[in-house]
C-alpha cells in the first residue's frame, strides 16, 4: 500500500504499524544458509550448511570461534555476521582479562541483542541482516540462544535457522518427545 514511502528509513513506521527494514532483515535470515544447534547438558552442537552461490565461487564459513567456550552460527547477510564476530571476541577476552574468568553466554547474548537493537532506533543504520545461533558452556551448563535482527533472543534446546525455519520446527518438538530422552541427560 504505501510501502515505498515508509521502507527507506528505519526509524519510519508505515500506517500499519511496520518497520519494513526490520522486516527485510528477517527476511534476509530466512534467505540464508541453514543452520541448526543442538544442546544438552554439557554439550552445544552448532551445524551450518555450506554451499557455494555458483560453481564459480566458494562457499563463505557460517561458524566462527567467539572464545573458548563459545561459538557462533550464522544464517543471512555473512558480512554482518562477520561484524557481530568481530564485536564479540573483544568482549569475551575484555571480561576474561578484568574479571579473570571466562564470560558467561547469556551475558554475551545480552550485550549482541543490545547492539542489534539499537540499530532498529537510529536513522543513519541498518537492522543487521543475520540471524546468530551462539552456543557455549559456562558455570551453569550448556547454553544455546538464539539472536534475531530485531534485538530480541531467547534460549532453546533444540532451534534452527534459514530456510528450514518453517518446515523443520514444529517437527522439532515431536521429534524430541518421540525420543523420551531421560531428563537428566538432556
Amino acid at each position: 500500500m504505501f510501502r515505498n514511502q515508509y521502507d527507506t528509513d528505519v526509524t519510519t513506521w508505515s500506517p500499519t504499524c511496520r518497520l519494513f527494514q526490520v522486516e527485510y532483515a528477517m527476511e534476509a535470515v530466512k534467505q540464508g544458509s541453514a543452520a541448526i544447534g543442538l544442546r544438552s547438558r554439557s554439550h552445544v552442537v552448532l551445524a551450518c550448511v555450506n554451499k557455494a552461490q555458483s560453481e564459480l565461487s566458494s562457499h563463505q564459513k557460517k561458524i566462527f570461534k567467539v572464545d573458548d567456550h563459545i561459538g557462533v552460527a550464522i544464517a543471512g547477510l555473512t558480512a554482518d555476521g562477520r561484524v557481530l564476530s568481530r564485536y564479540m571476541r573483544p568482549e569475551a577476552i575484555n571480561h576474561s582479562f578484568t574479571y579473570e574468568s571466562p564470560l558467561p553466554v547469556g551475558r554475551l547474548v545480552v550485550h549482541l541483542a543490545d547492539k542489534a537493537q539499537v540499530c532498529t532506533q537510529r536513522s543513519w543504520k541498518r537492522p543487521y541482516g543475520v540471524g546468530l545461533l551462539v552456543g557455549g558452556l559456562d558455570e551453569s551448563g550448556a547454553h544455546l540462544y538464539y539472536n534475531c535482527p530485531s534485538g530480541n533472543y531467547f534460549e532453546y534446546q533444540a532451534f534452527t535457522i534459514g530456510p528450514v525455519l518453517k518446515l523443520q520446527r514444529p517437527t522439532w518438538n515431536a521429534s524430541l518427545r518421540a525420543l523420551r530422552i531421560p531428563q537428566e541427560k538432556i
